[in-house]
């Protein structure tokens, strides 16, 4: 078979079938086919679509942030100079967040106030609840609820001086023995005095004239009054203004009753006191 030749206008016909590819030269200088310079300009008409939107949620204030936009534009049309990163874009703009100086100084203090409450609230008194402090001066057996303040055995009652002295003595006990003190009799109404009065005979305070009736004095379980419980009570007592008084011990004007202690200022200031 003889070769088959193509004329001048099959050639001409069959390279117009052939799609041109262009190039086109990039901004940094550098030829590409039209297909990857395409890409190219696609991808940049992105970013600025993605800096269009950021102009639109972050507004420029006050000249203090510029405009991403023609900055952006700029850089595009600019041979040699890269365009900055959809990230970088997006966050170029965003305003500080810390507070304004006068803010923060005042949150500060704030602050440090809340420490102060924290820690004072955290402190444990001896005897939470009870305020302590000498009360105003009341009738002997008929204290107001408010003059007395509650021991650490859940019934047992003192006027709040006393109490509070009280139970820094027993913290110590409880340290040195692992419990608290037992107790048998605290504050005393005029009809809970006068029973025992009835009870008693001369062992008990006329009703009216008892430190129990103001408040002032403690009886303790037969258990503290001998080895070495008594004998840490009396050296260590004093020294939180807890005594059995020199009238209730043996040599005493009696009665002796080593289980009676009393809040020593108190009685001297308010209370029934003997000086012997």
């Amino acid at each position: 078979m003889g070769s088959h030749r193509l004329t001048s206008d099959q050639t001409s016909s069959t390279r117009h079938d052939v799609p041109a590819v262009a190039m086109v030269r990039t901004p940094d200088g550098s030829e590409g086919t039209g297909h990857r310079g395409l890409s190219r300009v696609i991808g940049r008409l992105g970013v600025l679509g993605a800096l269009v939107a950021v102009t639109l949620v972050i507004p420029v204030t006050q000249g203090a942030v510029g405009n991403p936009l023609a900055d952006a534009a700029t850089a595009a049309s600019t041979p040699g100079v890269r365009l900055p990163s959809t990230v970088a874009a997006l966050t170029a703009g965003l305003p500080s967040q810390l507070p304004p100086a006068s803010l923060k100084s005042t949150t500060d203090v704030d602050t440090a106030e809340a420490i102060q409450t924290v820690s004072r609230s955290a402190e444990r008194t001896a005897l939470p609840g009870c305020a302590g402090g000498r009360p105003p001066a009341g009738v002997n057996g008929e204290l107001p609820e408010s003059s007395l303040c509650t021991l650490f055995d859940g019934h047992t009652q003192m006027r709040s001086d006393a109490a509070v002295a009280f139970a820094e003595l027993n913290q110590a006990f409880v340290a040195q023995f692992g419990a608290d003190l037992c107790l048998a009799s605290g504050y005393r109404t005029l009809a809970q005095q006068r029973a025992v009065k009835a009870q008693k005979g001369g062992l008990a305070a006329a009703p009216g004239k008892s430190n129990h009736g103001w408040g002032l004095a403690v009886d303790l379980c037969s258990s503290e009054t001998s080895g070495a419980h008594w004998a840490w009570l009396n050296e260590n007592g004093p020294l939180y203004g807890m005594d059995n008084p020199a009238w209730a011990r043996p040599g005493g004007s009696g009665p002796h009753e080593k289980w009676h202690w009393e809040y020593t200022k108190g009685v001297m200031e308010d209370g029934e006191y003997w000086d012997h």
